[in-house]
């Protein structure tokens, strides 16, 4: 028992003394750290005298840019002075006080912090240049493969060219107004053109498969390729009174069920006025050089399909 408490007074002992140590380690380091604190401030003094050259208590600008430009004996930018002057200048009163004041060394650090940060951001100027140059590029590119630009007259007359094939696929709606008026030269001219028309072989097929064709086809102008799908959009319309009609027809022959006249007319005329007021504001617009993209329930489904400069 006696030798237990030997060592633990021998370790209690021990422990106290290194706790010494460490405490006077620390007292050392303070010390030494108050020693080149002391060192700094009296540095910071002489050469916050030797840039004070009025001795008025306060360094300028003036007297800051040339005492540094002593001390480094390299010219400074009055831009960088006054950056530095900004830098320290804590009370912000345009002169650094002796409390504001740091070491030349302080200066330099910060001189070159400033011209890092100045390099990167110029680095950052110039790969943002160089993206929206890029990006320039690309639509000069788009623009020169999407035909979007201006139509010409030429233009302007082509694009109602493509309103023919509803219009002749729609003729069959309007034959309550026809009738009667057979000598009349416009009916006459349609007739005769809905004939030439019909004699083609899958004429009309051949029509809608071109114009949905060249819809694609980028290098010509906007309105022109608008007209041909909306053109397109307005034949497939078509098809929904038509088989309406068709089935009626059947019906009619093989079932024995008659619509009233009275109705199946009114049907046809309805269509047939449609079709051609779609036509006709679409040609007076298209004339005018301005795409006819306001046909309610048509005209957007048509924009949605057609490519510009930003997709």
């Amino acid at each position: 028992q006696l030798f237990a408490t030997d060592e633990a007074t021998s370790t209690d002992s021990e422990v106290d003394r290194l706790r010494t140590m460490a405490a006077k380690l620390r007292a050392e380091a303070a010390s030494m750290e108050a020693e080149k604190a002391q060192e700094r401030a009296y540095a910071n003094q002489r050469a916050f005298e030797k840039f004070d050259t009025n001795a008025d208590g306060k360094v300028s600008l003036d007297e800051l840019k040339a005492g540094l430009e002593k001390t480094w004996k390299a010219e400074l930018e009055d831009g960088r002075a006054k950056q530095l002057m900004e830098a320290f200048d804590d009370s912000g009163d345009g002169v650094l006080q002796v409390d504001e004041f740091v070491s030349v060394d302080k200066f330099r650090s910060r001189l070159e912090s400033m011209a890092r940060d100045e390099r990167v951001a110029a680095k950052e100027l110039k790969r943002q240049a160089m993206l929206e140059q890029e990006a320039v590029q690309l639509a000069e590119a788009r623009t020169n493969l999407i035909n979007d630009g201006a139509p010409s007259n030429t233009d302007k007359l082509v694009s109602t060219l493509p309103y023919l094939l509803p219009l002749m696929d729609g003729l069959a709606f309007g034959r309550h107004f026809f009738e009667g008026h057979e000598t009349n030269p416009a009916v006459a001219a349609l007739a005769i053109f809905a004939t030439l028309y019909r004699s083609i072989p899958f004429g009309g097929l051949i029509a809608f498969l071109g114009l949905s064709t060249l819809t694609g086809n980028f290098k010509i102008n906007r309105l022109v390729r608008f007209n041909m799908q909306q053109a397109v959009n307005l034949d497939i319309a078509l098809f929904v009174p038509g088989l309406i009609a068709s089935l009626s027809a059947l019906a009619g022959g093989d079932l024995g069920v008659q619509l009233p006249e009275g109705i199946s007319e009114i049907g046809s005329d309805a269509v047939f006025i449609a079709l051609v007021t779609s036509i006709g504001y679409s040609v007076i617009s298209s004339l005018l050089g301005v795409a006819p993209d306001k046909i309610p329930g048509l005209s957007e489904s048509v924009n949605q399909r057609m490519p510009t400069i930003d997709m």
